[in-house]
This record gives structure tokens, sequence and C-alpha cells, in this order.
């Protein structure tokens, strides 16, 4: 047995990809898309008649909507549906990082996303609505979880932020542990981050044992991998979203894979508590890792957007 079939005999495998292919040939039961591998996908030749599509699309369909905004969303619908016909679970279509900071907005952008899959014949049961872990996005989710929507909640880094999400009731959260690894190293050239010292492995951790020993049902999803040793250091977590690169190092690789987390033997490091808005915005604040990761995570994803639209614009 390979690491990767270890893997997935305690830990639900999600293929962090919009590459058809590469789903295809590593079996995932989920996968996440992103404006960035969204971005990456449109590039492959296979995805060229999507683009098309979308903006034949666009260009006839009524709303309050630009037509570039439109192909978007179609683009990003479509390569959800090809991938749902490979999968067996749910995929993951991101709201517009822009809208990060308005809830109602993505509320709308949510219910666009989910009429479109529905209107291909996809129920929503499928589909997990992918928003920034902001305070807006977490009462946007809140309402949206009540009128049957499910959620993950996305570019989380703090605590905080991981319990605001359970208290709303979202379904997943996904805490990016490599761009927590990042800033650290970034911030202390000399640490010792290897192992258990990884700072995004201890922040999942401690993420997973709280919901557990306080019996939250939101699923913990690490995402954002720098290497095989931080998804190893998270085995037994509810799910792992992980590259198509490093899947494949997990699957070459003979060696045994010790089960990590484990809900019958957590822990919690505190008592549960309610985070109020007033209570997140100065846990983020005293949080400069946290602050400047949801903030630089956001304005990636809104250049990648940038950038998906001008190709876009060129066949509009």
């Amino acid at each position: 047995m390979n690491k990767l079939d270890a893997l997935r005999e305690m830990t639900v495998v999600v293929a962090d990809t919009g590459d058809i292919d590469a789903i295809r040939r590593l079996k995932p039961v989920d996968a996440t898309t992103n404006p960035s591998l969204i971005l990456k996908a449109a590039a492959l030749e296979a995805y060229q008649p999507l683009l098309k599509k979308a903006v034949h699309w666009a260009t006839s369909v009524k709303n309050s909507e630009s037509a570039l905004i439109n192909a978007c969303d179609h683009l990003a619908v479509s390569i959800g549906c090809d991938i749902l016909e490979i999968i067996p679970g749910l995929i993951s279509t991101e709201v517009d990082a822009r809208l990060s900071f308005d809830a109602q907005a993505m509320i709308a952008k949510a219910h666009k996303l989910i009429d479109m899959y529905e209107a291909e014949g996809i129920s929503r049961e499928r589909i997990l609505i992918k928003i920034a872990s902001t305070w807006e996005g977490i009462m946007a989710a809140r309402q949206l979880e009540q009128e049957g929507i499910r959620c993950n909640l996305t570019l989380l880094f703090n605590f905080h932020q991981a319990v605001a999400c359970a208290e709303a009731g979202v379904t997943l959260i996904s805490p990016f542990v490599g761009r927590i690894l990042d800033w650290h190293k970034a911030n202390n050239p000399g640490g010792d981050f290897s192992g258990f010292n990884d700072p995004g492995v201890s922040s999942v951790t401690q993420i997973y044992n709280h919901y557990k020993a306080h019996g939250y049902g939101t699923i913990v999803m690490g995402a954002s991998f720098r290497n095989t040793s931080e998804i190893e250091c998270l085995a037994g977590c509810d799910r792992l979203t992980i590259s198509p690169d490093l899947l494949t190092a997990l699957e070459e690789d003979g060696n045994s894979l010790p089960r990590q987390l484990s809900e019958s033997e957590c822990k919690a490091e505190m008592d549960k508590f309610t985070v109020a808005e007033r209570e997140f915005r100065w846990a983020m604040n005293e949080d400069a890792m946290a602050t400047e990761k949801l903030a630089d995570g956001i304005r990636r994803f809104a250049a990648d957007q940038r950038t998906l639209e001008t190709r876009l614009q060129e066949l509009l």
C-alpha cells in the first residue's frame, strides 16, 4: 500500500485542481477550484470549447450582470460540471474574491451559481460555494447555509476565523497550511518549521481538536500544502485538498503512513466559546500573519480573476 492509498483509508482525499486529466487519473472523492486554478485550466487546449461556450452563453443571456462576468461564471460552472462527471462527491466553486467584504453581493452570487448548476441538472447537494473567511463572508455563509446552500470557507488562517465559521453552521472550512508556513518562514528565516513544528500543521491540528472536542459538525479540510510532510502530519483530518503533484508523490511513496488526528483522541486547548464581530476583528488585528495572508489571498484571487476576464474579453 502506498501513502496515498493509506491516506484514503482515514481521510477524504480532495483534488486541488481544475485539470480534468489529473482528476481522472488520481480519482479523488471531491475537487476544489478557485480563480487561480480556473485560470490555469483555461490555458489548456482541452478547455477551449468551454471558453467559447461561456462567451456564447454570456452574449445571449439577459440578467443584471455584464457579459464578461457572465462568461466567467459560466466557465467556472462548466468546469465544475465536467469535474462532477468524474468524481463521486462534491465540487467547490468560488465566489468572486472582489465581493469578499459585501455579504449581500456574495449571497446573490451564490444564488446565481447554484441556479446555473441546477440548470445543468446538478443538484445543489453536490456543490460547495467557496467564500473568503472575512466577517462578511462568514455572515453570508450563515444565511446561505440556512437556505440549504452549503459553503466552503476559504482563506482561513486564524483560530477565531475557524470558531466563527463553526458557530455560523458552515459546512466546511479550508485552513491554508502552506501559506501559514510561507509567512513564518519569511518572518523567521532561521526557524525550524519541519514536521510537527510547521505552524500550518499546528493551526489545523488545534482547529480539528477544538471542533471534535466540542461537537461542531463543520468539516475541517486542510489546504494549500507545500510538501508531503504537512499532509502526513495531518493524516486523519476530515478532508485534505491536495495538488496533483503532491498526490502523485504520495502515490509513489511505498512507506507506511500512521494516523495523526483522531476524533476519539482529540483534546481541546480551550473551552467552547462564541465569536462576535468585535472579538473577530480584534483577534484578526492581533494576528499579523492572518491579517496579511487573508488580504494577500484575496488580492491574488482577484488578480487572477482579472486576468481571466482579460482572456475572455478578447473572445467577446
